[in-house]
């Protein structure tokens, strides 16, 4: 690394901040090298879910010739809006027409995915599509503000198949449709701010390593609180241990935020740790306030999430855009079960803290008392007084609603298995490039990794060559090597409270042979390591 490079200027920036230079020298090496530039630092992936899209823009097209029906003035390109009555059967044979003249893709699957609702849901054949032909052309706004009446339905089982297919709960779910797990985190933070459910000073515990927002958010001077690290190690498989359930028992810590899977370590809570979670929260902490942020749940094997075991104390973020690679979509979901800790907690509060929290939604309702949680996440996310205008787009919430369709109706899992055998055979890739043996962990999704350097330095070359790089060799020293010598981006795991000597890379967003490659470079920056420790001792470069 050239004198001129200060590392210590990135030390405080956000991993996502210092990518931006790493790609920078990345792209310099890259060219000056003729090497292929690979950005692994990323988390959208390089494949998107077709069945819907191709569903979702064959409806738009319906949907004009619906609104063209009521009114239609093609000199000026006015039309009016879709219209109810026999609307489903006007699909049929809109879609029949399609197949019969092949015409663009998309006809088989809308028909069999709103015929799957109206039966599975017992929707009402022309409300429903009624739902989805007003919502593409987004003329309105949403209403209900949260999420669309048959959308919700659908959302709710969805995620109940995505999040809960190793534990469904026996609890009802309601849900505020949101522009991605970036909006969600936002507003629900905003939230239990405004409730008083967190109040400046308050201490929250965090899953570490997780994503950077979550490391970074609750310090802002917008919400002053102070965090405590439930630390899951590679060592332990990253799984919580007696030292984070003891910190846990303490009642000073208000709230528990988790990634599960986790981000960057991609790996799910286990059965016995999750037994042993709701043990604990039941026995010892019911007051134990929980955020679940399960975007990569549906990449291992009949997920359990928390919401599924704890629903009354846990609050669910669900992100659609990895999984169906729809990341510029923005669509997530935020959920929280019917009977829930947090409208008790707002009920009993102190009078004079109920008065003032209760005052905020004055505007919306006649007894604010009765406004529940979930509605005030909805409210709060625009400030209360644009609560009329809330909602995610109408057009997000279709495609929402063909994404989650497309994937109930699919059960044999046949997209879901065939995206598990993308990213295990990446993984197996950039594996064999480093050279090392990795056990099977069913608990893994594959999604990132985090490349420890300590750890399997330590494993394969001793602890004195460990030692002497944690004196010598500057953290973020590793991903700026890879970006300098080998034009590949990885983000510093240092950044997600993961090891200081540890890089993410994402097995999502690059071509299957870019990997080996990526393990090939680690492998040259550790050996690289080892000869200069070597070098530094009198002893030869290989021994």
């Amino acid at each position: 690394m050239p004198e001129s490079l200060n590392l210590h200027k990135f030390e405080n920036l956000s991993p996502f901040q210092i990518k931006d230079e790493l790609i920078k020298l990345a792209q310099k090496e890259a060219r000056q090298m003729a090497l292929p530039y690979l950005n692994a630092g990323r988390g959208n992936p390089n494949w998107i879910a077709t069945k819907a899209r191709e569903a979702f823009f064959l409806l738009g097209q319906f949907a004009m010739t619906e609104a063209q029906r009521h009114r239609n003035e093609p000199q000026v390109g006015l039309a009016g809006v879709p219209q109810g009555p026999g609307c489903y059967d006007r699909l049929k044979a809109y879609c029949s027409k399609s197949v019969e003249g092949n015409g663009p893709p998309g006809a088989e699957t809308l028909v069999a995915v709103v015929d799957f609702a109206i039966e599975k849901f017992g929707f009402t054949p022309d409300d429903f599509v009624l739902e989805l032909t007003d919502g593409i052309v987004g003329d309105h706004y949403p209403m209900p503000d949260r999420c669309m009446q048959h959308n919700e339905a659908i959302v709710h089982e969805y995620v109940m198949w995505a999040m809960c297919a190793g534990h469904r709960p026996d609890a009802k779910f309601d849900i505020y449709a949101v522009e991605g797990g970036t909006a969600a985190m936002c507003y629900i933070f905003k939230a239990l701010k405004n409730q008083r459910l967190l109040n400046a000073g308050d201490t929250i515990a965090l899953g570490t390593p997780i994503f950077t927002p979550y490391l970074e958010m609750p310090v802002l001077e917008d919400y002053g609180l102070n965090t405590v690290d439930v630390s899951s190690k590679e060592e332990d498989h990253f799984q919580l241990n007696d030292d984070d359930f003891e910190l846990l028992s303490d009642p000073i810590v208000k709230a528990l935020f988790l990634v599960n899977p986790g981000n960057p370590s991609s790996v799910a809570i286990s059965p016995e740790v999750m037994t042993r979670l709701v043990e604990f929260v039941k026995t010892r902490r019911p007051d134990l306030i929980i955020l679940t942020d399960d975007v990569y749940g549906t990449f291992i094997p009949n997920f359990q999430s928390v919401m599924g075991h704890l629903p009354e104390n846990t609050i669910g973020v669900y992100s659609y855009s990895k999984y169906f690679g729809c990341t510029g979509w923005r669509l997530g979901a935020i959920l929280v079960a019917e009977n829930n800790i947090f409208d008790k907690m707002i009920a009993e509060a102190p009078d004079e803290t109920k008065a003032v929290v209760n005052a905020r939604y004055e505007t919306l309702t006649p007894d604010p008392s009765s406004f529940k949680f979930i509605d005030r996440i909805v409210a709060d996310s625009r400030d209360v007084a644009l609560n009329h205008t809330a909602g995610l787009s109408l057009p997000q919430q279709v495609m929402m609603t063909l994404f989650s369709l497309v994937e109930l109706m699919d059960e044999e899992k046949t997209y879901q298995k065939f995206c598990w055998g993308i990213l295990k055979h990446r993984f197996d890739e950039l594996v064999e490039g480093m050279g090392i043996e990795v056990p099977d962990n069913p608990l893994y999704d594959k999604y990132y990794g985090i490349i420890d350097f300590e750890f399997w330095l330590r494993k394969y070359v001793g602890e004195e060559v460990v030692e002497w790089i944690k004196e010598n060799v500057h953290p973020l020293d590793i991903s700026f090597k890879l970006a300098q010598d080998h034009g590949i981006v990885l983000l510093n795991g240092s950044g997600f409270d993961a090891p200081n000597w540890s890089a993410r890379v994402s097995f999502a967003n690059l071509d299957d042979s870019a990997y080996r490659q990526i393990g090939k470079a680690v492998r040259a920056v550790a050996t690289g390591y080892v000869q200069a420790y070597r070098a530094s001792k009198g002893l030869p470069l290989h021994g």
